[in-house]
């Protein structure tokens, strides 16, 4: 079996923001956010499939040093999204619709699965998120 993604963590000082993005502008889904509002939990994640989330680590949780994120100097150089063909579209257009500007891009860009369509953005704390859209 390959290896796959299995999680991102990312440090975060704005969890309502990153929510509102990974959830409302990008679609993906909150997993454990009940749990985590209760307090039974101590961070939430936001699910990119099955297989596959973002936990994102409240401020209160870092634990110093290498872990600790800054917009000068963020905890991950990037991290990349697939999206279908169909949601390619969609998510240009919530993007521009959230006033959510584009880094760099559209370009076309090789990847894990080949050649793809990739755009750049920054998450609400700075994080560079690139979206890409295989043609096949």
């Amino acid at each position: 079996m390959n290896p796959t993604l299995d999680h991102i963590v990312l440090n975060t000082r704005r969890l309502d923001a990153m929510l509102e993005f990974y959830t409302g502008v990008l679609g993906l889904v909150a997993d454990r956010l009940d749990l985590y509002r209760r307090g039974e939990v101590a961070f939430p994640s936001v699910r990119i499939n099955e297989d596959s989330i973002i936990d994102l680590l409240p401020e209160s949780l870092w634990n110093g040093g290498e872990d600790s994120a800054t917009h000068d100097s963020p905890n991950l150089n990037h991290f990349c999204l697939a999206l279908g063909k169909d949601r390619w579209r969609t998510t240009l257009d919530s993007l521009a619709a959230a006033g959510i500007d584009i880094d760099s891009g559209p370009m076309a860009l090789y990847g894990a699965r080949g050649n793809g369509q990739a755009v750049y953005i920054r998450d609400p704390d700075g994080n560079r998120v690139e979206l890409r859209c295989y043609e096949s």
